[in-house]
């Protein structure tokens, strides 16, 4: 078992990051999505991760995109959004302990739910 550690700064967004990656890659219902419809260039994609997620967790400033018409496009549905929020708590608690990795889950949590909530009032107009 790996010893958890506290979410710092950027090197532990990395290491959530990677990890929270690795397994939409392996997973059966996310993957396609990523790698099939959304054809990911993960070199691209993962700095504009360790970006985002430093930007929400530190206040960094380094992400100043907005993701969510990146997403309108995508076809997901809720147990895409459940499925994601579950691989991301999952890599948390694997890796992480502390307030932050608290925090983390929450934001994660509220990010799907707000995605999800907005690209279905959006396909019903």
């Amino acid at each position: 078992m790996n010893k958890l550690i506290e979410i710092k700064g950027e090197e532990e967004v990395k290491i959530m990051v990677d990890s929270f990656y690795d397994k939409v890659n392996e997973d059966e219902l996310l993957s396609p999505i990523f790698n099939g419809f959304s054809k990911v260039n993960w070199d691209k994609h993962l700095p504009i991760m360790y970006n985002f997620w430093g930007t929400v967790l530190f206040g960094k400033g380094t992400y100043t995109g907005s993701p969510f018409p990146k997403h309108l496009a995508l076809p997901v549905e809720d147990k895409h959004f459940d499925r994601w929020v579950k691989l991301f708590k999952e890599t948390i608690d694997e890796n992480f302990t502390g307030e932050m990795a608290d925090s983390v889950k929450l934001r994660a949590q509220s990010i799907a739910i707000t995605f999800s909530s907005k690209i279905k009032m959006l396909k019903e107009k």
